[in-house]
């Protein structure tokens, strides 16, 4: 196994200027896959055999002039599976004060409300048997963005303009298509679905997918009779509006098309993720035509618009925009949009397993390193999994990945190995 760790390890070697970071990048990855519960340097440095120097490996992560981008770049290369579902996202980062880069009082997913955090829009492959994390970008909100000294105290690189997280995962998404990986679809919740210039973007690039949406999203409940605007030799209108013919009905919201529909329109459908019980919803399945800014541009393409009403929350109604073929059973949609379960599990994979939350640090490139080596980490034991003898769950193949660690820990400090001897003798008699 610490064959196959140093294999894998070797070809970023050619992200770095110097023998000394390539050989950090083994010490701060060796940190991450041990045994220790709080993956920050002072901790991690405890469970090495052959510890450097706390201030080496600080200034490897933080301050060391290496490209995250290049390492992002070369783990997409060298990932063995090159097809699937992109799973887009973004996960909290709880943080105390307000001097680490983008920290602010904003939504996180993790903490489920509003609280003080640094937020990160992720991009991780699905393949139906493992997730790939391959991009992960740090949303800086507007009071970071407003703020050009603090960005330059944090060592965020000029210039510094505000990007939705729409706009990050659309960055992403091209990133890693161009890296060669073939993408089927795309998933996501609201956050990304109520953008409807990202859900352009997904049409131009011909992809399918399954967005969660607002209720208050408009939609055309048929193909509207859409009315190009007209620019009248001299008049003052700048920006003409689009009309509808006479027979096409306005738009209605995406609630108000679902309370609408016939009791006879819900139908009861299960799924299961991966081996947890079965979960079942009210489902019911329609197509339409999103509205959002008709006035303005060509309405997108006819798509679905999926209703569900989870059995487990009465009274909630949950709504996504489905770009799959007109024929696509109700049950193939619930299926489909569902299949965004491993990006939770992942992040629960990261944060506990491997520390991806744990950095202590303030600068933008100690978040951006620490981030991509948590990365590399990841797919090294998603690597491990596949190869195994066996189908082994992620913390069953670190647990065997930790224990290789303890026992050269053991055997480099001999006096560990005397006071275990010592345990084991005194054991029998507290029993």
């Amino acid at each position: 196994m610490l064959e196959r760790l140093v294999a894998w390890l070797t070809p970023f070697a050619a992200c770095f200027g110097h023998r000394a970071q390539a050989v950090a990048l083994g010490h701060y990855t060796a940190g991450l896959l041990s045994d220790s519960p709080r993956k920050s340097m002072q901790a991690m440095l405890t469970r090495l055999t052959d510890p450097p120097a706390y201030q080496s490996l600080q200034h490897f992560i933080t301050h060391a002039p290496w490209s995250a981008a290049k390492m992002w770049r070369e783990l997409r290369a060298r990932v063995p599976e090159r097809r699937g579902i992109l799973l887009l996202d973004d996960t909290g980062f709880p943080k105390k004060g307000d001097r680490s880069v983008g920290v602010a009082r904003q939504y996180s997913g993790s903490l489920g409300k509003v609280g003080n955090c640094q937020v990160a829009v992720t991009a991780a492959l699905w393949t139906g048997a493992r997730a790939w994390l391959l991009g992960a970008a740090l949303y800086l909100p507007e009071r970071w963005t407003s703020d050009a000294a603090r960005c330059a105290h944090a060592g965020v690189p000029e210039p510094v303009r505000l990007k939705k997280k729409w706009e990050l995962a659309l960055t992403l998404l091209r990133e890693i298509r161009a890296a060669g990986i073939e993408l089927t679809a795309v998933l996501s919740d609201s956050g990304y679905g109520d953008a409807t210039a990202f859900r352009t973007a997904l049409h131009r690039l011909k992809l399918a997918y399954g967005l969660g949406i607002s209720c208050t999203l408009t939609v055309f409940l048929a193909r509207p009779d859409w009315r190009a605007p007209r620019v009248v030799a001299g008049s003052r209108q700048r920006r003409p509006r689009a009309t509808l013919g006479a027979g096409t009905p306005g738009p209605v919201t995406v609630q108000a098309a679902a309370d609408a529909l016939p009791p006879t329109a819900w139908h009861r459908v299960t799924w299961r993720f991966a081996d947890q019980p079965d979960r079942a919803a009210r489902c019911a399945a329609l197509r339409v035509t999103p509205a959002h800014d008709w006035t303005r541009t060509r309405p997108l393409p006819e798509i679905w618009l999926l209703c569900e009403r989870p059995e487990d929350r009465p009274g909630v109604t949950k709504y996504y925009f489905v770009h799959l073929p007109a024929d696509t059973p109700l049950r193939d949609l619930v299926t489909f949009v569902h299949q965004r379960w491993p990006i939770e599990q992942q992040y629960q994979q990261l944060k506990t397993e491997l520390g991806l939350d744990h950095f202590e640090g303030r600068t933008y490139a100690g978040w951006t390193h620490h981030v991509v080596v948590s990365a590399v980490a990841y797919a090294f034991l998603q690597q491990e999994r596949m190869h195994a003898a066996t189908a082994l769950t992620f913390e069953a193949v670190h647990t065997m990945v930790m224990e290789v660690f303890v026992g050269l820990l053991f055997a480099s400090r001999p006096r560990y190995a005397a006071w275990m001897a010592k345990a084991r003798q005194l054991l029998p008699l507290r029993l």
